[in-house]
């Protein structure tokens, strides 16, 4: 027999069925991006809070012992070095929940992937 699979209509809806010790967190995380990037638009894909600028931009989803946070690979490899203390994949970091999360960090990876899709977009236009 399935397990009812949650879904979610939107990052408030996201930040409301996540763990009560966890949704401060997700907010201020949320909160840092907006301000990061405030033309940025917020939907839920993947079943993950996005925003998205031209594309998406960055991820992010709650786990039992940390924050994910999805900037695509070339987020993570353009701050691979500040990155490093962190357990984390090809497009991926974990942000352990008994740790403060990184703003300053998330911020400059933010605003690095909005330049990048922001560069993209234009190029994009141009060749039309």
């Amino acid at each position: 027999m399935e397990s009812e699979k949650i879904t979610y209509e939107s990052i408030d809806d996201y930040i409301a069925k996540s763990p009560l010790e966890v949704q401060e967190k997700l907010e201020a995380l949320r909160k840092v991006i907006r301000e990061s990037v405030p033309e940025a638009q917020e939907k839920i894909s993947y079943q993950m809070p996005t925003f998205y600028l031209h594309g998406n931009l960055v991820h992010f989803a709650a786990f039992k012992k940390h924050i994910g946070f999805y900037p695509a690979p070339r987020g993570i490899e353009a701050f691979k070095e500040e990155l490093a203390q962190y357990k984390g994949a090809k497009g991926s970091v974990q942000f352990p929940l008994n740790q403060p999360l990184p703003y300053d960090l998330i911020r400059r990876i933010v605003k690095f992937r909005a330049d990048e899709n922001i560069s993209k977009a234009e190029a994009k236009a141009r060749k039309k």
